[in-house]
């Protein structure tokens, strides 16, 4: 499908239990698509409901409503009416998510915890772990570290690996919630090629970018949240 994932109508907010039950309002009609090959960055100042978007397109949030529409085994599934089974479903064969912390089971090796992904579709173990050890040895991580767990890992180290485990696997789909936030320039630029690698085998992106280098080196559109802002009555 030449247009993976298509955005219309969403909108969020959230009760504030503890204040009353005021409800917050975080985005209004939030609309846009993300064709493949092509990576879309989420713009505008930190508070302005990022986050959330990408969020409610993995759907660790549900939104209050509109559209999210996936292209799913040949079918279109809209995420925002789907049970948990088909997003548990769409998660491991349709839309990938590289988060801004790594949470893993603890005592597992950094190879094994990059390997899973491709574990659970199906592959070999020798082919997993094979393709593991590339990324971490492409995204320079110490070989010396593959054999131990990442808790014990600086935060540097520990976005190698998340990034290593979101990267390996082929999902159509692939979001992005600042996946160079902890790394130094050198690798930073190692992950804005396999960005660009991503485009080329035809992934839709769709990222947070604070750093406006790496920004202006992945976006081919950037989608302004601010647009989506809450609407104030007038006083």
């Amino acid at each position: 499908m030449a247009t993976p994932l298509v955005v219309s109508e969403l909108t969020k907010s959230f009760t504030m239990h503890l204040q009353g039950g005021i409800r917050l309002s975080i985005v209004e009609d939030v609309a846009f698509a993300v064709r493949a090959g092509e990576c879309a960055v989420l713009g505008g100042p930190s508070g302005v409901g990022k986050s959330s978007i990408l969020k409610m397109v993995y759907g660790n949030y549900c939104a209050d409503g509109g559209q999210i529409i996936v292209s799913h085994r040949g079918e279109l599934v809209d995420l925002v009416a789907a049970d948990p089974r088909t997003v548990m479903a769409v998660r491991r064969e349709t839309i990938g998510y590289v988060s801004q912390f790594l949470r893993v089971v603890p005592r597992v090796s950094a190879l094994d915890v990059v390997a899973e992904p491709l574990l659970a579709a199906g592959e070999t173990p020798e082919t997993a772990r094979e393709r593991s050890a590339a990324l971490l040895s492409r995204l320079n991580l110490p070989e010396r570290l593959w054999s131990l767990p990442p808790a014990t890992f600086s935060g540097g180290e520990q976005q190698r690996v998340n990034v290593a485990r979101g990267f390996i696997t082929a999902h159509p789909i692939l979001l992005l919630d600042e996946p160079t936030a902890s790394l130094d320039k050198v690798n930073a630029r190692v992950v804005v090629d396999m960005i660009a690698e991503k485009k080329q085998e035809g992934t839709a992106l769709l990222g947070i970018f604070h750093d406006q280098e790496v920004r202006e080196a992945v976006a081919d559109t950037i989608i302004d949240v601010t647009g989506f802002a809450p609407r104030r009555d007038a006083a």
